[in-house]
């Protein structure tokens, strides 16, 4: 069974205007596919965000995998509500900012509906990230609640918060050694900061390794390096070019000058039958212990 969730939501550019002037920003209408599976409630239910490209079919796989092993999934649908279908060459027209404010709106839904028990996230790439830094103390704050489990695969997790404070809520994290388009030396610098998250990583696996696809090269892509962006307490955000110097990574302009500089373009995508296995089995086997009503 499927509905449609429609609720209010904002658009803040960056986590700075999340931290800093979320009040401020107009609220505009966003949606969500809300799919239970058969049987009686409340279900564990995990809030479902796409990637870079969009929903594709090995999340819509996924999906299918956890309906059928007897979770609720909310699927969220970021880009549409802002008319937009892929960010792959901007990264700009719908950042991780936006869908964190989706994903914790669409939560604060759920939370009220008797039907839905324990509440995770679940991400790929773009969605991720979100999967990622919606653990992230500061931002629960300010958007609402936290989550009871989360489970990034290949993840971006560029940012570095001087405010080191998380939820303990478990997280698995899946991601292949050959990542090309968001590496996993960038998770490898993360995971010390995170209280309750396990990382999984497949040996010679590229991005989308849970997909079917055959090995492709998108020229187009932004790619991530081994930069990363510092979060002050107050929410500014800034990374370093050359000899030590910082630019402000806040404003949309500031972020097409970077990627100006930076020149960061084409990644690899490739599906490993191996690790998309291991992947729906692990992933859903993590869902289940932290998320099911009668674990």
């Amino acid at each position: 069974m499927s509905e449609r969730l429609e609720f209010r939501s904002k658009s803040p550019f960056e986590i700075y205007h999340i931290l800093s002037s979320l009040e401020a920003l107009t609220e505009h209408s966003a949606y969500a596919d809300l799919h239970l599976p058969e049987g009686e409630g409340p279900f564990g239910c995990v809030v479902a965000v796409h990637g870079s490209r969009g929903w594709a079919n090995h999340h819509e796989d996924h999906i299918r995998n956890w309906l059928e092993s007897g979770l609720a999934v909310c699927q969220l649908h970021p880009f549409s509500t802002r008319s937009v279908e892929s960010v792959v060459e901007d990264q700009l027209s719908v950042t991780y900012a936006m869908i964190l404010a989706d994903a914790f709106a669409v939560k604060n839904i759920l939370d009220s509906d008797d039907r839905i028990g324990a509440i995770g996230i679940a991400g790929w790439s773009l969605g991720g990230t979100v999967a990622t830094y919606s653990a992230w103390s500061p931002l629960i704050e300010v958007l609402g609640t936290p989550f009871d489990a989360h489970l990034p695969f290949y993840p971006a997790t560029h940012l570095r918060p001087d405010v080191k404070e998380w939820s303990d809520a478990p997280m698995l994290i899946l991601h292949g050694t050959d990542d090309d388009w968001t590496p996993i030396g960038l998770v490898e610098g993360l995971l010390p900061e995170l209280p309750n998250a396990t990382l999984h990583t497949y040996s010679g696996a590229h991005h989308a390794f849970d997909s079917t696809e055959e090995k492709r090269w998108i020229p187009k892509a932004i790619r991530l390096g081994k930069r990363t962006v510092k979060i002050e307490e107050n929410g500014h955000m800034s990374g370093i070019w050359k000899f030590g110097i910082r630019f402000p990574m806040n404003e949309l302009r500031q972020r097409r000058l970077a990627l100006r500089i930076i020149r960061n373009r084409g990644a690899h995508v490739m599906g490993t039958p191996v690790a998309r296995e291991d992947a729906f089995q692990r992933g859903t086997s993590f869902l289940l212990t932290h998320l099911r009503h009668d674990s």
